[in-house]
């Protein structure tokens, strides 16, 4: 079954908060090789004028997915996980994220095309904090590949 254009411009609810951990920031950052101290010592961000430690630009990826899975969940979207492959993604941010954070994701649909055979799904989430504030928007495209002949 193809992706159903009718998607695009669908907006779906927002998560419920993810508090930042300290902890998950640390992880995050040594998965993804980030070693400056400010994702690691809090007495160096704190130096720096954050609360907190910080987390490394691709952290947002944590709430994306989140929001990621209402669509995947989404019978109406016909998009199949184990034929996607993610094909894009960028970060436009407003500020760091910060241990403590607390982040709600909200997923648009922003772009369904066919491209040879498979579709493209191209997604904004637009992070805010608990203050409603925005944080960041993670734009992703997602290539769902077409059955097999």
């Amino acid at each position: 079954m193809p992706v159903n254009p009718e998607i695009q411009g669908r907006q779906y609810p927002p998560t419920p908060p993810y508090l930042v951990g300290r902890e998950k920031v640390r992880e995050f950052a040594r998965a993804v090789q980030a070693e400056h101290p400010l994702h690691h010592d809090v007495d160096a961000a704190r130096a720096a004028g954050h609360a907190d430690v910080i987390a490394p630009p691709t952290f947002p990826i944590v709430i994306q997915q989140l929001t990621w899975n209402q669509l995947l969940d989404d019978p109406a979207a016909g998009i199949v996980l184990e034929r996607i492959v993610h094909g894009d993604q960028r970060f436009t941010a407003t500020r760091a994220i910060v241990a403590g954070d607390e982040l709600t994701g909200q997923l648009t649909v922003t772009r369904v095309r066919s491209l040879g055979g498979n579709d493209m799904v191209t997604c904004e989430t637009r992070v805010t904090d608990a203050s409603g504030e925005h944080v960041v928007t993670a734009t992703s495209s997602l290539v769902v590949a077409g059955e097999a002949a």
